[in-house]
């Protein structure tokens, strides 16, 4: 439910959608129902009507009593921002700690969610303890700090709130929850009364969590196996606590690897989700500010002396490169123009000259942020020109797959490791972008580098190609293959793939025509361009590829040739017969290994 839904539901006088706003907050029967026992007086408060709330309490109603989902009638005139039926049912000994069933809500959580300043300071006057959390961890100040409320989070501090409070889950203190939230007031409330900026949310360290969960899923599993079997289950292994997350500026706890690393499924493996996530959180209030966009908070909080370059203690994004990332490019020169190094790179290396092109061509339904990056003043052209200008590294090459392009990877086939914004550029056939970054120096002939692929057995073993191996670390796949359709034999890259609308053979030719690029260049598989080509198709591009020399008999490591690929080479890609009538015709041998047929 949003915040909207939550407001909208907030102001209505029906009773079910009151209610709901209520469940919203974690309140609920454990029948699923909000009515439950008899609690007139909750009724009445939850209607607004003080005379009925007086009539029933003068008629010897308990004050305290709760409907289902544990909601008293404080509750209500707390959410509802009642001040004087509050007060009525304070003075005849309202329970101000009464929790709700579910997360243990009480009516000042209640009121400082909605914003309810004034029900916030009477609630604090009448003894509330403004220390108290719910079951999840969080307390009153949380709730009105992500709210928007200066004046509740002034009441509640005044009554001994920790401005620095963290709850459990993330660490994640009032600053940043409204920073998050987009409450630049409650930031300036919340500095005043001493927040510390410069706080990291929690650590946690997928990769140990991962194997935790595994080693779980074995016994579990060996459990019920044993009692299928009418035997006695095993008992659990002993064994340390499963790792949490860690507060602090370095990573979270000690990776835990598996017995046996060789299992398919094992966290140590690389490429394993985990290990290209590594680890996560780690966000001040300034990273928060930057990823959702809020430029009024992120000012706030450098006006107040928030560390402009502060890197996440999970994987060191600054915040220029969490705004670029998330297509806040506005923001992201703001940024800029107060200072903010362009130069710093994550942990796997990206940089914003990297984001501000991939922001521009990625998939936007499973990117964050998707819709920012067309509502932006700044264009990513402009953008990474002035990154440029300022002297940024044109060449810098990331150290991993980013994880959160991992769609793209895993349509494609293709890792990202090593990959330059040219190469992005490349990928995207964006000569725009190609021919901007060489007017800075970039370097057109630096390819990926290849990563150690997990392998269980399958596949032909034999090298068909003729060539010499390629080690871990060595070129995997230069721009040339990027640009003829890399990935499109190997996986579901029509599924991912932006690019330049119709910009496949312009930039071939940009490639071989301008830069000079050997048009039988192999990639760590020892593909050429020719079979991109054909794996989409591309009949114009295998001509022209042709015409400029290119060998169509080429055969890949896997034994694969150009046929091969536009023979329906995974499933769900459809054959391309008349490529490979073409393709026949120049000599390229035909296996008839369509796999989709």
């Amino acid at each position: 439910m949003t915040h909207a839904t939550i407001r909208s539901l907030t102001h209505s006088r029906l009773p079910v959608l009151a209610a709901a706003v209520l469940l919203a907050l974690g309140a609920a029967t454990p029948g699923g129902s909000p009515i439950g026992p008899d609690a007139p007086v909750a009724d009445a408060a939850m209607r607004g009507d003080l005379a009925a709330v007086q009539s029933l309490l003068a008629a010897g109603e308990d004050v305290n009593g709760a409907r289902g989902d544990g909601t008293t009638a404080l509750h209500w005139a707390a959410m509802k921002g009642r001040l004087e039926l509050a007060e009525v049912l304070i003075d005849v000994g309202a329970d101000l700690e009464a929790g709700t069933r579910l997360g243990g809500h009480t009516p000042l959580h209640v009121a400082s969610r909605a914003a309810q300043a004034s029900l916030v300071d009477a609630l604090l006057g009448a003894g509330a303890d403004a220390l108290a959390a719910t079951e999840t961890g969080a307390t009153a100040l949380h709730f009105a700090a992500a709210a928007g409320s200066p004046q509740a989070i002034e009441a509640l501090v005044r009554h001994g709130a920790d401005p620095d409070a963290r709850e459990p889950e993330w660490g994640q203190t009032p600053l940043m929850f409204a920073a998050a939230a987009g409450r630049a007031g409650s930031v300036r409330a919340l500095l005043d009364a001493g927040a510390d900026a410069s706080l990291s949310a929690y650590v946690l360290d997928i990769v140990a969590r991962d194997a935790w969960d595994q080693l779980d899923r074995r016994e579990r599993n060996a459990r019920i196996a044993a009692l299928r079997a009418g035997g006695t289950p095993p008992p659990p292994t002993e064994r340390e606590a499963a790792p949490q997350p860690t507060a602090g500026a370095g990573p979270g706890p000690q990776t835990v690897r598996l017995e046996n690393p060789e299992e398919p499924t094992c966290s140590g493996c690389l490429g394993n989700y985990a290990d290209l996530v590594g680890t996560h959180g780690g966000l001040t209030a300034l990273l928060l500010a930057a990823r959702e966009g809020h430029e009024d908070v992120a000012f706030a909080l450098l006006e107040r002396g928030a560390d402009i370059d502060q890197r996440s203690a999970a994987d060191g994004t600054t915040p220029l490169l969490m705004a670029m990332i998330n297509g806040h490019f506005d923001l992201a020169m703001r940024f800029f123009a107060e200072g903010a190094d362009p130069g710093l790179a994550s942990d796997a290396g990206a940089t914003p000259l990297y984001a501000a092109i991939n922001m521009h061509w990625a998939p936007k339904a499973r990117h964050p942020q998707p819709t920012d990056v067309h509502q932006q003043e700044w264009a990513y052209l402009d953008v990474m020109r002035v990154l440029l200008e300022a002297g940024v590294d044109p060449n810098p090459r990331l150290r991993k797959s980013l994880w959160f392009t991992t769609y793209n990877r895993d349509l494609l086939g293709v890792d990202r490791t090593g990959a330059t914004p040219f190469w992005r550029a490349a990928h995207a056939l964006d000569i725009d972008g190609m021919k901007l970054l060489l007017e800075y120096g970039a370097d057109p002939t630096l390819p990926t580098t290849k990563v150690e692929e997990r392998r269980y057995g399958r596949g032909d073993p034999v090298d068909h190609s003729g060539l010499e191996p390629i080690p871990v670390d060595g070129p995997a796949v230069y721009p040339i293959h990027a640009a003829a359709g890399v990935g499109y034999g190997q996986g579901f890259a029509g599924n991912s793939h932006r690019h330049v609308p119709d910009g496949w053979l312009p930039a071939m030719q940009f490639l071989v025509e301008e830069l000079g690029t050997d048009v039988n260049a192999r990639d760590q598989n020892g593909y050429a361009p020719a079979h991109h080509a054909a794996s989409r198709g591309d009949n114009e591009m295998i001509l022209y590829l042709v015409e400029k020399g290119a060998d169509v008999t080429l055969v890949a490591r896997n034994g694969q040739t150009t046929v091969d690929l536009a023979n329906g080479p995974v499933q769900r890609v459809q054959p391309f017969p008349e490529t490979i009538a073409l393709l026949e015709s120049l000599g390229a041998k035909n296996n008839h290994r369509c796999v989709s047929c």
